[in-house]
């Protein structure tokens, strides 16, 4: 992963050069040490794919997911609107990111402020470079281990993606166990709704210890995420129950860019 090639829009434009896609990175992405690791596995997967990519590095800013969801409505059309000006001034049409709620903020919030554009999760695009051929991987490592997905509230419920994660990892010849509570009744990891960025309310059990012993009960060897926030939420669960060392928290784009390497 030391040999990545990422160019920023602005460089690639100046070269007359149009990506074939903007990598939106997002906060947690950009600035979190843990989730700076899914940014890189994404990053290095495009460059095995030989998929034309771009970034806005410091042009990109917060979407304004968080503020929207903690009910500052006039802080989120302002952060929303100063990124619309910098991506319709490229005029960018196709968006992909691994941050569940980037992708449904750009998806279904700033056409009404006059930015459309065609916004993929991720793990969508993984999946359709894995049916083009454009990315080929096997098992490797991962043959037959035994991983549960959790499924984003953003990603699944708000969105109704389920099965391109899935079938993503179908690909790795893995055995695939299901939590009780998965796809349209899954259950939430507490960090959504700007939940991420403050204290726990009172209640019995923290929510992602819940969601955590979920995973559990599948007794698996990894667990599965596809949002970086949900990914902090379950490795906190997994270390309150002692388990770090026995199973794996991974994003999907980390465990395809292993199973790659492997």
């Amino acid at each position: 992963m030391n040999n990545i090639e990422i160019n920023t829009f602005s460089d690639l434009i100046r070269k007359g050069i149009t990506p074939e896609i903007l990598f939106w990175v997002g906060c947690a992405g950009s600035f979190d040490d843990r989730a700076k690791k899914i940014t890189k596995s994404f990053a290095t997967i495009l460059n095995q794919a030989d998929v034309s990519f771009a970034v806005l590095g410091s042009e990109e800013g917060c979407t304004g997911d968080p503020a929207k969801r903690a009910g500052n409505e006039f802080l989120f059309q302002m952060q929303a609107l100063n990124n619309i000006e910098i991506l319709n001034g490229y005029n960018i049409k196709k968006i992909v990111t691994t941050c569940p709620h980037c992708f449904n903020t750009l998806k279904n919030e700033y056409p009404e402020l006059g930015g459309n554009y065609d916004v993929i999760h991720h793990t969508q695009f993984i999946k359709s470079l894995l049916n083009d051929g454009r990315l080929k991987v096997q098992g490797g490592s991962f043959k037959g281990k035994r991983i549960t997905f959790h499924d984003p509230c953003y990603l699944g419920r708000a969105n109704n993606v389920y099965e391109a994660p899935r079938k993503v990892l179908e690909k790795l010849d893995i055995e695939l166990s299901e939590m009780k509570s998965c796809k349209q009744k899954g259950l939430c990891c507490g960090a959504g709704g700007a939940q991420m960025f403050k204290e726990s309310e009172k209640g019995n059990i923290e929510i992602n210890i819940k969601r955590t012993e979920e995973a559990l009960e599948t007794k698996p060897d990894i667990i599965a995420a596809a949002c970086p926030f949900c990914n902090t939420m379950l490795t906190d669960g997994v270390k309150n129950k002692g388990k770090e060392d026995e199973i794996k928290v991974m994003d999907i784009a980390e465990i395809i860019k292993q199973a790659y390497d492997s």
